[in-house]
């Protein structure tokens, strides 16, 4: 075996090792979240006035999206972060005090079990292309005529067992959501709608589910 042939090999192997160590890896812990303590030390001067009674009952204090979680939950292996991203800023610049929270989309359980098995069924497949000849009479079978056809060209056929399990892989591991939830509630879906929100329209699905505030009450006249 030459060195060619030596780096048509090894390097598959070598991409679907790492393959394997992502997928089986778990995913890192999310990291905690910033406990914020606002301390308000009032001036002296503001001991000797009479404190404003408007200015405490105006619901706008702490943004008009103060005390709301919005949660964009997209399926990250679709390439969808971009999106999300986007729409958060938006979000956060329109209601100031919305708190964004991405998350990931999983895919259903038969999706996700069905993606563990595919590195079996490649590297079973790659270890009968390799070693048929001793695996074969080892189980008392006749090599398939399949057999021989890739064994004809191991390594096209190792190179084409990888990209397709990769391919059937990325496919199984995908949803296609783009779900958007405002404290706990779904206010929008593109697994039922099969589209992506606007930003005027995740906008306003979300004003509409702000507390009740001058800002909600007249969404439309604050737009306009």
């Amino acid at each position: 075996m030459d060195r060619v042939q030596l780096l048509l090999l090894g390097f598959p192997v070598f991409l679907f090792c790492s393959d394997l160590v992502n997928l089986f890896t778990p995913p890192p812990p999310p990291p905690p979240k910033p406990h914020i303590h606002h301390h308000h030390h009032p001036p002296a001067s503001s001991l000797l006035q009479t404190p404003d009674v408007s200015v405490a009952q105006n619901p706008l204090i702490g943004g008009v999206g103060y005390g709301t979680t919005v949660e964009l939950k997209f399926c990250a292996s679709c390439s969808y972060r971009g999106t999300a991203m986007t729409m958060k800023k938006m979000l956060e610049t329109s209601f100031p005090g919305l708190h964004v929270v991405l998350e990931n989309y999983p895919p259903t359980l038969p999706k996700r079990l069905l993606s563990k098995v595919v590195p079996i069924v490649q590297v079973g497949a790659i270890g009968i292309v390799m070693a048929g000849d001793q695996i074969f009479p080892r189980l008392g079978m006749t090599p398939p005529p399949l057999y021989f056809t890739l064994r004809a060209n191991r390594f096209g056929a190792m190179a084409t067992t990888w990209l397709l399990g990769n391919f059937v892989q990325s496919f199984l591991q995908s949803s296609g959501a783009f779900e958007v939830y405002c404290n706990g509630d779904l206010v929008f879906s593109k697994l039922e709608e099969q589209r992506f929100p606007s930003e005027f329209e995740l906008r306003e699905l979300i004003g509409n589910k702000l507390p009740e505030s001058q800002f909600g009450k007249n969404l439309g006249k604050v737009w306009a």
